[in-house]
């Protein structure tokens, strides 16, 4: 914005710099709370979310010199929004993979949870012979297999993040095991037929070793298209840079699946030092985040000329 002040130049739209606070709900469990605000789908029942210390969201934006009252003068649901564009970290190493600095993001991906418990028999480590056995753990070991099987077989991303054994004794086979798995992909059918494929095949896998599996679900949400519209604009100014332009489909949340509610959106990585984030090491360099501001900018322009030209009236701005 500092080059365009300095070169006198106007846009036929405003433009507002946006630093949302709170994307990863870390604190109180709720994602995305600076960008649910501004597209108005902030819920009041989360002022009463508390943290691990007692203290409730209310208090903390009291606190913090904010009005929890004020929390609806931020929403811009309704006005006449010409896009949304953010720039963020890959936050993964495929950019640095490829020697590129920047990625257009296509989509990012829609996200399934669960919580699978494997029940078997448990018993005596020295008295049942292995013939015999109902050993939820072995099971759900295959189990976790057939999550990485499937997410080869569908080209997405799947993770088990979390298991437990119980009675969870050196001593004593697991009778049950409980475990994680989160699926994501860019799109919510390709996501869910892969959901499907996986409890197929772990029931087929537990039903032959005469175990039982039960499914939760805890969390679900869809994925969401940038604009293609969007994206060309993105991918031509990274171009017009001498840059390959990476499609990236973004496996993380982001502040723009809130604002995909109420105008389209469009996403730009940069590139980071071995893919860390959420951690000190995390690291961009002062060259590539140069790039990014120069393709934001380029962008921009082409935004401005899309503007006059399908809005006379701008043509003169």
């Amino acid at each position: 914005m500092a080059g365009f002040r300095a070169a006198e130049e106007a846009l036929p739209f405003h433009v507002d710099l946006l630093g949302f606070g709170d994307e990863e709900g870390a604190r109180f469990g709720t994602t995305l709370l600076g960008s649910r605000a501004v597209a108005g789908t902030w819920e009041p029942a989360w002022f009463d979310l508390r943290d691990r210390d007692g203290t409730t969201l209310g208090e903390a934006l009291r606190a913090f010199g904010c009005d929890p009252a004020a929390i609806g003068e931020a929403s811009r649901a309704g006005e006449d929004l010409v896009g949304y564009l953010e720039v963020h970290i890959e936050q993964g190493p495929v950019l640095e993979e490829n020697h590129q600095p920047l990625g257009v993001v296509p989509s990012i991906a829609g996200a399934r949870r669960f919580r699978v418990r494997v029940s078997g028999r448990a018993g005596h480590a020295g008295t049942v012979p292995m013939n015999m056995r109902q050993d939820a753990l072995v099971a759900a070991a295959g189990a976790v297999h057939l999550v990485e099987r499937i997410a080869e077989r569908f080209e997405i991303v799947a993770t088990v993040g979390q298991l437990q054994c119980y009675p969870g004794a050196p001593n004593v086979i697991p009778g049950d095991c409980e475990f994680s798995v989160d699926i994501r992909a860019g799109r919510d059918r390709t996501r869910d037929l892969a959901v499907e494929a996986l409890k197929e095949e772990v029931a087929r896998l537990t039903g032959t070793r005469g175990m039982r599996v039960a499914w939760e679900e805890t969390h679900r949400a869809s994925a969401v298209e940038c604009a293609s519209w969007l994206q060309r604009l993105l991918e031509s100014a990274v171009l017009d840079l001498r840059l390959n332009p990476v499609s990236i489909v973004s496996g993380a949340g982001h502040d723009a699946m809130s604002l995909a509610e109420i105008t389209d959106v469009g996403m730009l990585f940069v590139r980071c030092a071995e893919g860390i984030s959420h951690h000190p090491a995390e690291a961009v360099t002062e060259d590539d985040v140069a790039a990014a501001l120069a393709a934001l900018e380029l962008t921009l322009r082409a935004l401005a000329a899309r503007e006059r030209e399908e809005n006379p009236r701008c043509a003169a701005s």
